[in-house]
């Protein structure tokens, strides 16, 4: 029965590889095909200006998300079916998110791309054949990895992505600065150019996004009986998130004052709520609890090595912030992965507010 068993799994692993690479084919094809279309006419520069990467960038992001969404409701359609509906809300709330993260980091990942190719082959321009074709290799590698998320998502594959877009839009919001000095400040100079305020608007939301599927692993984990604290968890992510992407709606040149309130906001709610999740999780883990302190300690440090010590400038307490957090987060999605069970968890609770005016 064992063996049986274990090439049955074999099986759907197969199977499972069989439809992504797919997916990943019909993603070239249909890549291919818009970008004929859409870039119809003479040979193009491959950034900047009326070139290749502008609309390769919308049409990977397009067939990305669409990826992600067939793959999603092919996959995962039934999980919430016996749910309550506040539970299927919140389920369908982060699918739009995390669909809109997913084109966001395929466009933004075709655009910095083709910055790069533009430094490296400077002067190229590429014909029809050669645009379509730079289109379709992103618009597949979406689409593979999106139809992938759609099968079953982590939580610390969320953490992940996270990073992955903030580093893929830092990178970009850089070489497109209109000031290649703004190091000597802070990160909130890139601001300047719509790059960096979108990059930080989305990873607001991918945050809150991150914060929902934070409070499904509680709930795997301790049930109806936690709902409260757990829905403290969750909206204390989305009020980070939102604090987050004040950020980028307000950039310093246009709104300072909203812009430091946002910044600043940001960074303690997201400390308090390191302190609330660690404190819901029964214990909590020793790993857990000795990283949230270390982290709190090594944000103090870098404060003061900011401030009054004066090392290193804003920019570079912003990083080194940044850098804080996603250890921080890594832990957290990873001890949660260890200890919270795989299988979906509907609540018996048919309205979210009773338990919480209960308690």
């Amino acid at each position: 029965m064992e063996a049986r068993t274990d090439d049955d799994a074999r099986g759907d692993a197969a199977r499972q590889e069989s439809r992504a690479i797919a997916a990943a084919w019909a993603s070239f094809g249909a890549g291919l095909a818009a970008a004929l279309i859409a870039l119809a006419g003479g040979p193009r520069p491959i950034a900047g200006d009326g070139s290749v990467a502008e609309p390769a960038a919308g049409i990977a992001a397009i067939v990305t998300a669409a990826a992600f969404v067939l793959s999603t409701l092919l996959h995962r359609r039934g999980e919430t079916a016996p749910m309550p509906g506040w539970q299927r809300a919140v389920s369908h709330a982060s699918t739009v998110a995390l669909t809109l993260a997913f084109a966001a980091v395929a466009y933004l990942g075709v655009l910095t791309a083709g910055e790069i190719l533009a430094q490296g082959l400077q002067g190229l321009e590429a014909p029809l054949i050669g645009g379509a074709l730079l289109t379709a290799l992103p618009s597949a590698a979406g689409g593979w990895l999106a139809w992938q998320a759609g099968v079953e998502l982590r939580t610390r594959d969320l953490a992940t992505l996270l990073f992955v877009y903030l580093t893929i839009g830092t990178v970009f919001s850089m070489l497109t600065a209109a000031d290649p000095r703004w190091w000597e400040r802070h990160f909130s100079e890139l601001g300047a150019g719509w790059a960096f305020n979108a990059t930080v608007i989305v990873a607001g939301l991918l945050v809150a996004t991150i914060g929902s599927y934070v409070g499904r692993d509680l709930h795997r984990w301790l049930g109806d009986a936690r709902l409260p604290a757990i829905a403290a968890v969750v909206a204390l992510f989305a009020a980070t998130g939102a604090a987050l992407a004040g950020v980028g709606a307000f950039p310093v040149a246009r709104a300072p004052l909203l812009h430091d309130i946002a910044a600043f906001g940001s960074l303690g709610l997201f400390a308090l709520t390191a302190v609330v999740v660690t404190l819901v999780m029964p214990g909590p883990p020793a790993a857990m609890r000795w990283t949230t302190l270390g982290a709190g300690a090594a944000i103090v440090a870098a404060l003061l090595l900011w401030r009054p010590a004066g090392i290193y400038n804003a920019a570079a307490l912003e990083a080194i912030a940044v850098g804080i957090a996603f250890v921080w987060m890594t832990t957290l999605v990873r001890t949660l992965s260890a200890c919270a069970p795989d299988a979906s968890r509907p609540s018996a609770v048919p309205r979210l507010a009773l338990p919480l005016r209960r308690a």
